[in-house]
């Protein structure tokens, strides 16, 4: 049984197919079929999440599964949102949007800090009906990255029931407690209806 993951970034490819764990599935990428990801142009996660899964299915004609993520700052108004992965520009690397959010957010206390993780995750096995399934996190934005470990903005989000950020838990325990994680383990269950 083949699946397609609707993404070229291998960072979150490995993680879904971490968190899924399905060994009698292969998960495929984008990559795989080489193609590249669709414009991100909706408004909303779910949109963008839609636009992945039906570029996905019209690629591959498997079923897909897709997500978009966005962290939510309090203090900027819900910024950077829908736009967390191109936040300090269009060719911006992760680091260049951890900068930029720790710049905007300087001089702010740590209690002004708070912030959500959100991933939406769109399932279709014909690229015209869709599920959805959302994975939320709360917990704040440190004033400097801290830990060697996840990608995009895990060094700079405090997990404040372990006082530690992203970056610095164990990959199976983020993995556990983060946004990604708990909507990958909604869409597995789906999956597995549906497989």
């Amino acid at each position: 049984m083949r699946v397609l993951i609707s993404t070229g970034n291998l960072d979150k490819f490995r993680e879904i197919v971490e968190i899924i764990s399905l060994p009698e599935i292969e998960f495929l990428s984008l990559r795989d079929f080489g193609s590249d990801p669709p414009p991100e142009t909706g408004l909303t996660l779910a949109q963008n999440a839609r636009i992945k899964a039906t570029h996905g299915f019209q690629v591959s004609g498997l079923l897909t599964v897709a997500e978009d993520t966005g962290l939510f700052v309090d203090a900027l108004g819900g910024m950077p949102g829908v736009f967390s992965s191109r936040f300090a520009g269009p060719a911006a690397t992760y680091r260049d949007n951890r900068l930029k959010l720790l710049e905007m957010l300087e001089g702010i206390p740590f209690e002004k800090r708070g912030a959500c993780f959100t991933t939406i995750v769109c399932i279709t096995r014909d690229g015209k009906d869709f599920a959805f399934v959302e994975g939320k996190v709360r917990g704040f934005i440190t004033t400097e990255e801290r830990g060697e470990g996840g990608f995009g903005y895990d060094p700079v989000f405090l997990y404040p029931q372990m006082g530690r950020t992203f970056a610095e838990l164990p990959r199976c325990v983020k993995n556990q407690v983060s946004h990604r994680g708990r909507a990958f383990r909604s869409a597995r269950d789906m999956l597995l209806k549906l497989l």
